[in-house]
């Protein structure tokens, strides 16, 4: 059975059908999947800085947040371990596989095995909730259910239809309808489903030559390679750069595909705090200085390797600075823009475009399709010579499945979009609509006196929840009561200490879709004491009421932000 959606929610189909949007495509798109524009008002067009990143901190709450949090987990592990004790006593055969055992040792073990199974299993019930069907700017939930405390679920057939802030859409590409759903479909009907072969054999085709082309004009480079899969992209990039007697400086909070893929190398590893580039400058001066361990010779290579955007901060790294060290020290410098390109810039060309410094300054630029584009895969672009030597020595060229004809072709559509080159002005716009839904979003959280994490332009806010129990409230509430899709970031994910709720802004929502979720989160606030900055400061001493007077105004403004 299907459950009713808010009144809310029928109220805008209702309206949105007899709507006269802005959009250049309103016809052909279904509402459900992206919503119509109904005021250029709530458009926003980001201008390309020019200064170096301004570091916002964040607002700490109170200590004795902090102290339930930490006592919240000191609990759940004492408890944890009563359990392991009597239970490897009483029912040994339900602990066997963390037991030795006929000589084995046990195969799961450790603190991260601990944590899932005394910890983490409290809180599954929102985590990796099945969906079915297109994640626009709805989203359907399956229902499920457990009766053995979250060891395994089993479906109840009823589903749930909710405003999604948990895909990756960011610029509402996921659609079944429209330009990129139509050349899908026909490059099945020409090109079949897969190639069959590695693109060293014969699996390369002409798509992606073509689609190889146009990403590298898209980000002004002289080549580039795509691969299937975003993660194997990094895991697979560095083991052909850097060898044994080389040094990659990593920021402490990259992506686990970055940290896999240094890893494979053999090279010496160092961390930098998170965007600190006084420290990365330190760890530089120090590193070129000393050498190689032991020999002291002279390091053969030195990397850095960073993210244009990170994932659970919603943080942008430090671009101008970066460049900066980089032509003092001379080191390689790579971005993964995987959450930035096409979600921020301009000309949605992430952080470059956003800081306005040419792609020729960085010489490795990767990214993915995933997010802003609606597809798959990864891409790596820089110098010739470079994407010609990925090409012999890259294990995902050479032994990988090359990407699907249909995804190469939802790729190439969607670029060509925000090229302007097909549906001229469709991809400014989509592009203002992310940014002006970002803002608002953003700046009505500050108000109402959450604590938020993040870049002003950045369509990944986090909502900082700390205590565990309060996590699952938070979700199960805005789920089950106002039919909103929501992300629980917590361990390992993020710190022990820092669990929160991730809303994933895209350009399919609509403004009307952001004062609902803004009513609905200020209500879940309110109940469950969320509000850890409200009334510190007039800046956050703002009423529901009152918060969307001028939000639409002020949220263009740069210093409403600081």
């Amino acid at each position: 059975m299907k459950q009713k959606l808010p009144q809310l929610f029928k109220h805008n189909k209702s309206a949105s059908n007899g709507t006269i949007s802005v959009s250049a495509t309103a016809t052909d798109l279904n509402d459900n999947e992206f919503g119509p524009l109904t005021s250029k008002e709530y458009l926003y067009h980001c201008p390309p800085s020019h200064a170096e990143l301004d570091i916002d901190e964040k607002c700490e709450p109170q200590y004795y947040i902090l102290v339930c949090t930490y006592l919240s987990y000191l609990i759940l592990i004492i408890l944890g371990h009563i359990e392991d004790f009597f239970g490897k006593r009483l029912y040994p055969t339900k602990y066997r596989h963390l037991t030795e055992f006929d000589g084995y040792a046990p195969l799961n073990s450790g603190f991260d095995n601990f944590y899932i199974r005394r910890l983490k299993r409290r809180l599954d019930t929102a985590f990796s909730r099945p969906t079915t069907g297109v994640p626009g700017r709805y989203i359907r939930v399956l229902e499920r259910r457990s009766i053995n405390d979250n060891e395994s679920f089993e479906f109840t057939g009823e589903t749930r239809d909710c405003l999604n802030l948990s895909s990756y859409n960011y610029l509402g590409f996921a659609q079944s309808q429209g330009h990129c759903a139509d050349a899908v479909e026909q490059a099945i009907k020409t090109h079949g489903i897969t190639t069959s072969a590695p693109r060293s054999m014969y699996g390369s085709s002409v798509l992606h030559d073509e689609t190889e082309k146009l990403v590298a004009r898209y980000f002004n480079r002289e080549s580039a390679l795509v691969f299937s899969m975003g993660f194997a992209t990094n895991a697979a990039l560095f083991m052909p750069l850097a060898q044994k007697g080389c040094l990659i400086i990593s920021d402490e909070l990259n992506h686990s595909s970055i940290r896999f893929g240094t890893r494979l190398t053999g090279a010496v590893i160092k961390i930098f705090k998170h965007n600190d580039m006084q420290e990365l400058e330190a760890v530089l001066r120090e590193q070129i200085s000393q050498g190689q361990p032991r020999t002291h010779r002279p390091w053969r290579k030195i990397f850095v390797a960073v993210e244009g955007l990170y994932s659970m901060e919603g943080t942008m790294c430090d671009l101008p600075r970066l460049i900066e060290l980089r032509r003092r020290y001379k080191f390689y410098l790579f971005v993964d823009e995987a959450h930035s390109v096409g979600a921020i810039g301009s000309h949605s060309g992430g952080v470059t475009d956003f800081f306005n410094i040419p792609t020729n300054e960085i010489d490795i630029l990767m990214g993915t399709f995933t997010k802003s584009f609606g597809a798959s895969g990864g891409y790596v672009c820089g110098d010739a010579s470079l994407i010609n030597y990925l090409k012999l020595t890259n294990s995902n060229y050479v032994y990988g499945e090359p990407v699907a004809p249909a995804v190469l072709t939802q790729i190439s559509v969607s670029l060509k979009i925000m090229l302007n080159e097909i549906a001229p002005g469709q991809g400014s716009e989509r592009l203002e609509r992310l940014g002006f839904n970002s803002r608002y979003l953003r700046l009505g959280l500050r108000r109402l006196g959450f604590i938020e994490c993040g870049h002003q332009d950045s369509p990944i806010l986090p909502v900082m929840i700390y205590l565990p129990s309060r996590l699952l409230m938070v979700s199960k509430l805005i789920l089950e009561r106002y039919n909103i899709a929501v992300v629980l970031a917590g361990y390992p994910a993020t710190p022990l200490s820092e669990a929160r709720v991730r809303l994933c802004m895209s350009a399919a929502l609509t403004k009307e879709d952001l004062d609902y979720l803004l009513r609905a989160i200020d209500k879940v606030g309110d109940e469950l004491d969320l509000k850890y900055c409200y009334g510190r400061t007039p800046e956050t001493s703002w009423n529901i009421d009152n918060v969307f007077d001028t939000l639409v105004e002020d949220c263009k403004k740069d210093e409403f932000f600081k």
